[in-house]
């Protein structure tokens, strides 16, 4: 099992037209990345154009250490995470079990706090409403929570820390549903997803566990309506890519789509559009990008196998939707840049071309504004 769990995440961790985008200088927004430096982590934080170009505007020390690995330690998503309202910006320094929080202006980054993990080797972290929690995947691995004051410190919220519903099971990413009243946690290596119920001070019960329809649940995300969307790296019977969805009640969740499949390899990272009504999926192996739609309900339809495609050799790590969902943004590992797409509707993509370029080897991490 954990060769096999080794082999799924080094996938994870591993075609864009030519058309090139002259930079408009009027800024539109920005897509933020981490170096994992074990020397010291940073934030590369990159200025957004009206149409979708990226310009360097800064490198951002985090005041903690990376893991030097990148995707291959981490194995997750949301290690890089805005916060709902885009005023912070936090970021897991797997190194030094810190989780750091910035004031974020535009694509202009202040270092406001650093602060400890609640755990070791944290991997992913979200925020919702003020409460911060982080996934630490070293040793059996936990869900741990801080308060994130207005100016961006963060501040250890005490009974907070809470297991996985099965110890040391491969967590993936940790993410509030839309109402805050929901905490999930994949489980790759245990195929199951770890839910807890949120009280009115943030704090979360112990877990419920849930059975994944498919292999190697990964990345996911909420609907507006909170169905939960989730990418199986391993997929159904066949193998290949899938995405499921759950109709979640507290720490218990019934299943509403079963394994999806894209026909693709190595499902890892998922978004869905802030309308709930779209979900794109990075396939690590085959170096395309899905798309399904969501009804009302949370059940799931594909559109397309291969919606987008990236440079030759290109392997799709993090992926992040911009506000509006006008673009999407990928972290390429093999050529370390950021592959660009308009999403121009109905889960069709265009290629812009690589956005951004000379990326650290161990780059990790996606958030977009």
């Amino acid at each position: 099992m954990r060769n096999a769990l080794m082999a799924m995440s080094f996938l994870c961790a591993l075609s864009a037209s030519p058309k090139a985008h002259a930079f408009d200088r009027k800024a539109a927004g920005a897509v933020f990345t981490m170096s994992d430096s074990a020397t010291g982590n940073a934030v590369l934080a990159y200025e957004r154009a009206q149409d979708g170009s990226l310009r360097l505007n800064g490198t951002y020390l985090t005041g903690g250490t990376g893991s030097g690995g990148g995707e291959t330690v981490l194995g997750s998503q949301g290690s890089v995470t805005l916060s709902r309202n885009g005023r912070f910006l936090f970021v897991v320094n797997a190194g030094s079990d810190e989780v750091s929080s910035f004031r974020v202006e535009g694509s202009t980054l202040t270092l406001a706090d650093v602060a400890p993990s609640g755990g070791t080797l944290p991997v992913s972290v979200t925020e919702q409403d003020g409460v911060v929690y982080v996934l630490n995947a070293g040793g059996l691995g936990n869900v741990s929570g801080l308060r994130l004051d207005g100016e961006g410190r963060l501040f250890p919220l005490s009974g907070s820390t809470r297991p996985l519903s099965t110890p040391g099971g491969g967590p993936a990413e940790v993410s509030f549903d839309a109402s805050g009243e929901v905490l999930a946690v994949t489980l790759k290596g245990a195929k199951a997803l770890s839910l807890y119920s949120v009280d009115d001070d943030g704090r979360a019960s112990l877990p419920g566990q849930v059975a994944s329809s498919g292999a190697t649940p990964f990345g996911f995300s909420f609907t507006k309506g909170d169905a939960l969307v989730v990418s199986e790296a391993g997929g159904g019977p066949s193998g290949t890519s899938a995405v499921s969805s759950y109709a979640v009640d507290g720490d218990t969740a019934a299943l509403l789509s079963p394994s999806v499949p894209n026909g693709q390899r190595a499902a890892c990272w998922l978004v869905v559009t802030r309308d709930g009504t779209l979900a794109f999926v990075a396939n690590a192996a085959s170096g395309t990008i899905s798309s399904y739609a969501i009804d009302r309900q949370g059940d799931l339809t594909l559109l397309f196998g291969a919606a987008g495609v990236l440079p030759p050799a290109g392997k799709p790590l993090d992926l992040a939707l911009t506000r509006g969902d006008a673009f999407l943004y990928v972290l390429d590992t093999v050529n370390h840049g950021i592959a660009g797409f308009a999403n121009i509707g109905g889960g069709a993509l265009e290629a812009l071309g690589e956005s951004a370029s000379s990326l650290p080897p161990s780059a990790v991490g996606m958030a977009a504004r």
